[in-house]
């Protein structure tokens, strides 16, 4: 009997060890994995973290500029300069489309923004240069405008350890789910962000940089000089324009001041919310950061799926629908594409998969989000006068019809 419960139990607490283990392999999806390809024909394989200390997860946001515009450039640029009658008929991609619109509006330049975990694939094309395989299917090559091409890649390989591969030494880099039982050795940072114009919830990168328990804060006291582990942190709040008052998690308080990271030349407070997507809040609005400990790091590489191209419903001015596939300043054509707009010196980078609906204005647009949440943007060309309007593949029509933003009394996004 004693045999028999002693078994009993050995068996219990290796189920136990075995369940505590595979909960702590998880903790780890949502940091960046993959394999870097070198020109010499290397590969290092292990977490990975952009030029060194910034980007380090799959919600992170990689920025650079489209280098084609096919929905643009496939236009006649001397069409687009003189000004249009209504029901004017041009072709794209061989598609005759009927342009229901006096004049274009905007330039031929795009900004690239996707979340890392959309992306399957980077190969290298230039000093700043590269070719984005996304899990979606599209292929898009973009140059510039950020340092997220052009960087030096941070690679922990299990079996050699770190090293720092610069952008003209690498081939490619191919993103992958974190091996089981695979550990990047950090903690990611996570708090409740209260603001001018309300609160905010989640993951959080401090001052566009730090972003792990082992990054630092740094400010000066009236006793010297510190650089804080942003793990040792409970909570951070503003005073005034020059400096901030840091409580450790043993109780201690400091006055900080002397640099960026605790004054208005902090380049913002980025808050991963599940509501929007990423949100960035500027030192003028913050007011407090409570940190908390979490044993997650966000959503793993193999959760970002789904990924589809837009459609939905648009209604014009004149009262008449049209529904199909949908793309958006003639540009964004898949859900995993952002929705960006300010608010109250607040900044928004949202995944079209999160709108329902868009009802654009002159200056600001009303955005409303699948969770409920509204939203009124500004001061970007998605949702103001400056959008150069949409191209809709109707249903059961075989050309698309462009609409001027002007025209537009709503759009309302699929599922």
């Amino acid at each position: 009997m004693r045999k028999t419960l002693s078994t009993a139990l050995l068996v219990l607490g290796l189920v136990v060890l075995a369940t505590g283990a595979q909960a702590a392999r998880q903790d780890n999806d949502g940091f960046l994995y993959g394999t870097v390809v070198t020109d010499s024909g290397k590969e290092y394989t292990g977490f990975l973290r952009w030029n060194a200390d910034e980007e380090a997860f799959w919600d992170d946001l990689f920025h650079s500029a489209k280098t084609k515009l096919p929905y643009i450039d496939e236009v006649d640029r001397a069409d687009r300069r003189r000004d249009r009658k209504k029901h004017t008929n041009i072709k794209i991609f061989g598609f005759r489309v009927n342009v229901e619109s006096d004049d274009w509006a905007g330039d031929d330049s795009r900004v690239f923004i996707a979340r890392f975990g959309d992306i399957e694939r980077i190969t290298v094309k230039g000093d700043d240069a590269a070719r984005l395989d996304m899990k979606g299917g599209e292929s898009l090559d973009v140059e510039g405008y950020a340092n997220d091409v052009g960087a030096t890649i941070l690679v922990k390989d299990a079996g050699l350890g770190e090293i720092e591969l610069h952008w003209d030494n690498i081939d490619t880099i191919r993103f992958a789910a974190a091996p089981r039982g695979a550990d990047p050795g950090e903690q990611r940072l996570y708090g409740k962000l209260e603001t001018r114009i309300g609160s905010f919830e989640g993951f959080i990168q401090w001052d566009k940089e730090e972003c792990l328990a082992s990054d630092r804060l740094d400010g000066e006291t009236e006793d010297g000089e510190l650089s804080i582990p942003m793990g040792s942190i409970a909570r951070i709040e503003r005073h005034g324009s020059q400096g901030c008052e840091v409580t450790l998690k043993d109780g201690r308080d400091y006055r900080l001041r002397g640099s960026n990271d605790v004054n208005d030349d902090n380049r913002g407070i980025m808050v991963e919310d599940k509501r929007y997507g990423r949100v960035v809040i500027y030192w003028d609005e913050f007011d407090r950061l409570d940190f908390e400990d979490r044993k997650d790091s966000g959503r793993g590489y193999d959760d970002y799926k789904g990924q589809k191209p837009l459609s939905g419903t648009v209604v014009g001015k004149d009262g008449e629908k049209h529904r199909g596939r949908i793309v958006f300043d003639l540009d964004e054509s898949a859900n995993w594409e952002m929705l960006n707009g300010n608010w109250r010196d607040a900044e928004y980078n949202i995944p079209f998969a999160l709108v329902a609906r868009i009802e654009p204005g002159r200056d600001e647009s009303r955005v409303l989000l699948r969770g409920g949440e509204e939203l009124w943007l500004e001061d970007s060309q998605d949702v103001t006068e400056n959008n150069d309007g949409l191209l809709i593949f109707d249903q059961g029509d075989a050309d698309p019809l462009y609409l001027r933003w002007q025209q537009i009394e709503s759009i309302e996004f699929g599922d």
